[in-house]
């Protein structure tokens, strides 16, 4: 059982840059896909970033160019850095894992390829 808490969210003004942290406890975290996900009020939770075990990325189109999702083993933790941020990007964030031990090249975007879940943090855009 795996256990992540993300942390870093706030209210900031377009065009500012935030980041995002995730740390995991209670499992072994190179064996995870790691990825991020937003949900805005009234809206779905939509993909945003994920890295696999051996450091690939894939990022909606959406924040392509804007934000990197990067993962730090020794630390246990993922990271968002997200830049030129617009008022679309308020959401809360989520971060989420999926158990691929066998796999390290993965890169999921569905929710439902995700095994746990943090609580989210939210992230407010203002213009």
């Amino acid at each position: 059982q795996v256990q992540l808490v993300e942390s870093g969210g706030g209210l900031v003004l377009a065009g500012d840059s935030l980041r995002l942290s995730c740390a995991a406890s209670g499992g072994p975290f190179i064996f995870y896909n790691m990825g991020w996900f937003r949900q805005a009020p009234g809206r779905e939770r939509e993909f945003v970033a994920t890295i696999s075990r051996s450091d690939w990325t894939h990022y909606a189109d959406s924040v392509k160019g804007r934000f990197t999702i990067s993962r730090d083993n020794a630390k246990n933790t993922v990271y968002l850095q997200m830049t030129n941020l617009k008022p679309e990007d308020t959401a809360v964030y989520y971060c989420a894992a999926d158990f691929s031990p066998h796999s390290s090249v993965h890169t999921p975007t569905a929710v439902g390829e995700y095994d746990f879940w943090g609580q989210g943090t939210q992230v407010t855009v203002s213009s």
